[in-house]
């Protein structure tokens, strides 16, 4: 399909649903005239038509916060696009990965009781994908540890130490993980966790292997649904 047979509304818009290539959470959803998804595929940069201000914008010029077009599809009637991008930052002015951050079903469920027993939660009760937006933060913060070495900071003494101690740090965690689920314990066992998953993320980061490659390989593993 060429543009010219793309189908835009009577306002010459289309819509433009973003994702990130890596994860596929959706970003944000904006709006394309002819000329800005002209500069899109031009510059591979996402650029959007605002309707408020009835003008062109380039995603990120002013914050920085650009998105790197890897995949662009139309769906089967040609009138809504979707934007497969690997972001340079928060996709959301409020500083949010996503613009789709908040969640009716946690929402309508808060006044839920699981004292009593905090293992057992019912499915929208589970992480949303808002929620992984502290493993993007902590990436970059593990990052800049590394680049500008403060001193006094747990990183930093980390990454003098080297892998082997990295790699020794990885191994203890894991074990107290272990524990903690032995021992039945929720509270211990998240606290464990946390520690793991930092300790893993200073290990891909001393690797320069990027988080958004391991969950690439999560997204490859994911099985279709009996329902797809």
């Amino acid at each position: 399909m060429k543009m010219e047979e793309l189908k835009f509304d009577e306002s010459g818009l289309i819509t433009a649903v973003v994702q990130d290539a890596a994860t596929r959470e959706v970003l944000t959803v904006a709006y394309m005239n002819k000329e800005s998804l002209g500069k899109s595929l031009e510059t591979r940069e996402t650029w959007f038509y605002s309707r408020s201000r009835q003008e062109l914008w380039h995603k990120g010029a002013t914050s920085g916060n650009t998105q790197k077009i890897v995949e662009m599809k139309y769906d089967c009637d040609g009138d809504a696009l979707v934007v497969l991008v690997e972001p340079a930052g928060p996709a959301c002015h409020t500083g949010a990965v996503s613009c789709f951050s908040e969640n009716l079903l946690e929402r309508s469920a808060a006044s839920l009781d699981f004292s009593e027993n905090p293992m057992e939660r019912p499915a929208d009760q589970l992480a949303s994908l808002s929620d992984f937006a502290v493993m993007l933060e902590l990436e970059k913060t593990i990052r800049v540890r590394e680049q500008e070495m403060p001193e006094g900071a747990y990183t930093t003494y980390l990454f003098e130490k080297g892998v082997d101690k990295i790699l020794k740090k990885v191994g203890e965690e894991a074990s107290e993980v272990i524990i903690a689920a032995k021992n039945r314990d929720p509270e211990e066992l998240k606290w464990e966790a946390a520690d793991l998953l930092y300790h893993l993320m200073v290990l891909l980061q001393e690797q320069k292997l990027p988080l958004k490659e391991v969950l690439a390989v999560l997204n490859k593993r994911k099985k279709p649904s009996a329902e797809e």
